[in-house]
């Protein structure tokens, strides 16, 4: 399953939503905007666009990890709008019998989740001048 959303994502509702009766393992990774940038700035919030088909781009990214991995399921959600440091930006979960798939299946979706082309990145940065 995939998803676009603009409200926050609840990690208790994605933990119900992929695991099973037969789940050895389960492994999310959520991304969150972080405070420092890099480059000596200061990450104030982040603005994500949709440009395109995004839910498409996303299942075509579920169907390439289920299709390289024995998983029970996969869960892939993408956050719109104006998020602040702290705030969940998105979500790679799966599951399946065994740990060694499930890691990898989750580290390559954060992989491609972070170049989707369908998805518009702007940052905005604190004033950190001194004057």
């Amino acid at each position: 399953m995939v998803n676009i959303v603009d409200n926050p994502i609840d990690p208790a509702a994605v933990y119900n939503s992929i695991c099973s009766a037969f789940s050895g393992s389960v492994v999310l990774h959520y991304a969150v905007v972080k405070k420092q940038a890099g480059l000596g700035k200061v990450t104030k919030s982040i603005e994500y666009k949709v440009q395109g088909d995004a839910i498409l781009e996303l299942e075509g990214i579920a169907s390439e990890i289920e299709r390289c991995w024995n998983l029970e399921d996969v869960l892939m959600i993408r956050r719109t709008g104006l998020l602040n440091v702290g705030e969940i930006i998105s979500l790679v979960a799966v599951s399946a019998p065994n740990s060694e798939d499930t890691f990898e299946a989750c580290k390559f979706g954060l992989n491609r989740m972070r170049r989707m082309a369908t998805i518009i990145k702007n940052e905005k940065y604190a004033d950190i001048s001194t004057t």
